[in-house]
């Protein structure tokens, strides 16, 4: 970790933090700074770990601002499944013991995991997170302090301007006042009134291959939540957001910036802020690490010339995964094409009319509740699909099947197995993109048999792809889809 810093490479951000004790700052590993000497750096799994030893972070390198650790996407345990809720903002809605009863342990077991692993408990990696977002809103909007201490999850003004103190060195005022010169990766992101939304950088690591993530989401965007606008290299991602206080809009540009995607977050209630930050990082997989996958898959020969034609391949997640699953069996054994005209029919026959449309953007997508007791006729759907939609959404409802960010992978695919109509294509596929696995392979996915026939891969090859077999079968579709393309001999 010390030759990560001392050569400031910019792989191990997010990964890990380091702090010196002379100065009392902690970094991320790309600091541009003076290298401190070994005996005064100490090492900390998470941002949240070294605030609550005490140390503030750097005002150069921002460390508060790196991509999360690709760790708590692959890590399927309880300390795993924590940090992704944790991110979702349960812990401050529903606090520790709401967080525990989502995991299935008591208060105390969370507690001691979560110090034993990653050097800070359930309230500690909150307020970190609670300062980020009150950072952003004092930055990027004109709000009054007080309502940025309350959207942001504080629970009292004091406790706000004490924990901004502690983590930043700085008031709210200097902070909102912060210039480029003064606070050099600390100054404002957008308009400081906020009219286009509240901008966000949203970092990532490595190479991102923007176009086909673009191309992925547009290829499966759904009339009156999702659109596409501009052209190819320059096109904006639009949809609407179902968060737990109101509907919200959200809009990712394509151009990136230096390590960053810009998006503008747009919301009936800020205090929904964290919440829609995290679920568009999981829906454009900006936390992966592409390095460990490139590594892993550039090992097999085969796999090696597809790698190296996509640096940065990233697997899309979910925005919001009982959607996710609920598509994925509209989808089953149609075509693409097809399978986008149920979902615009499904959205407008049962979606939640926005209460001010925006361009495309007119409804959220409908709830599993709403779909229960639907009878769908609207659909043309045979009866069989129709059934299994609706015991999909009665298992999505009733918690049989739950699909939070929390949940248990294993135990999820075992549920979804268990509904009538819904087999491991279908299972597979909700497992990886609602639940963010990177570890799925559908080697019965038409397409990926091709990709595969197409980069002269064989399937018994796949147990050294492991734990990134999902990256791999995006390399097949993409391949798959470069020859569908071609142009003919």
């Amino acid at each position: 970790m010390y030759e990560a810093v001392c050569s400031r490479d910019a792989r191990f951000d997010g990964a890990f933090f380091f702090a010196v004790s002379t100065t009392g700052i902690y970094c991320r590993p790309s600091c541009p700074a003076t290298t401190p000497k070994r005996p005064n750096v100490s090492f900390f799994p998470t941002a949240a770990a070294a605030q609550h030893s005490g140390y503030r972070a750097c005002r150069r390198c921002r460390p508060d601002a790196v991509p999360g650790s690709a760790a708590w996407n692959a890590r399927a345990d309880a300390v795993g499944r924590a940090m992704r809720l944790i991110g979702d903002g349960v812990v401050d809605r529903e606090g520790v013991t709401g967080l525990a009863a989502r995991l299935g342990y008591s208060a105390r077991q969370v507690q001691r995991q979560l110090t034993a692993e990653v050097g800070a408990g359930p309230i500690a990696l909150a307020r970190a997170q609670r300062a980020h977002t009150a950072r952003i809103l004092l930055q990027t909007t004109r709000m009054q302090a007080a309502e940025i201490a309350f959207a942001a999850g504080f629970a009292s003004v004091r406790q706000f301007n004490a924990t901004i103190r502690a983590i930043y060195a700085a008031t709210p005022s200097e902070l909102r006042a912060a210039k480029p010169g003064r606070f050099p990766r600390q100054g404002a992101v957008g308009g400081a009134d906020g009219a286009a939304g509240i901008p966000l950088r949203l970092a990532y690591r490595g190479p991102y291959a923007t176009a086909e993530v673009f191309d992925y989401l547009a290829a499966r965007a759904l009339t009156g939540i999702e659109e596409i606008t501009g052209d190819t290299g320059s096109r904006v991602y639009r949809r609407t957001l179902r968060l737990p206080h109101a509907p919200g809009i959200a809009e990712v540009s394509e151009q990136p910036g230096d390590g960053w995607l810009l998006c503008h977050l747009h919301l009936g209630d800020l205090r929904d802020l964290t919440t829609a930050t995290q679920r568009i990082r999981r829906l454009f997989d900006l936390d992966a690490d592409p390095y460990a996958v490139a590594e892993r898959l550039g090992a097999d020969q085969a796999l090696a010339p597809l790698v190296e034609r996509r640096p940065g391949l990233r697997a899309p997640g979910a925005a919001d995964p009982h959607e996710v699953a609920i598509r994925a069996v509209l989808g089953q054994q149609v075509s693409l094409a097809a399978g986008r005209r149920l979902g615009a029919d499904l959205v407008a026959a049962y979606g939640e009319p926005l209460e001010t449309p925006s361009g495309g953007l007119t409804r959220v997508f409908p709830t599993a509740e709403a779909l229960a007791g639907a009878s769908l006729t609207e659909l043309g759907m045979p009866d069989s699909r129709r059934a299994t939609l609706r015991t999909l959404a009665a298992a999505l409802s009733d918690g049989t099947v739950s699909l939070d960010a929390g949940a248990d992978r294993d135990e999820a695919e075992k549920a979804l197995l268990g509904l009538h109509g819904i087999g491991p294509w279908t299972a597979g596929y909700i497992r990886m993109r609602a639940l963010g696995d990177p570890d799925v392979l559908l080697t019965g996915d038409v397409a990926v048999q091709a990709g595969m026939r197409y980069a002269g891969v064989e399937a018994l090859d796949a147990e050294g792809w492991r734990p990134w077999r999902t990256y791999a079968m995006h390399h097949f579709w993409n391949t798959a889809a470069d020859r569908r393309h071609a142009p003919a001999a």
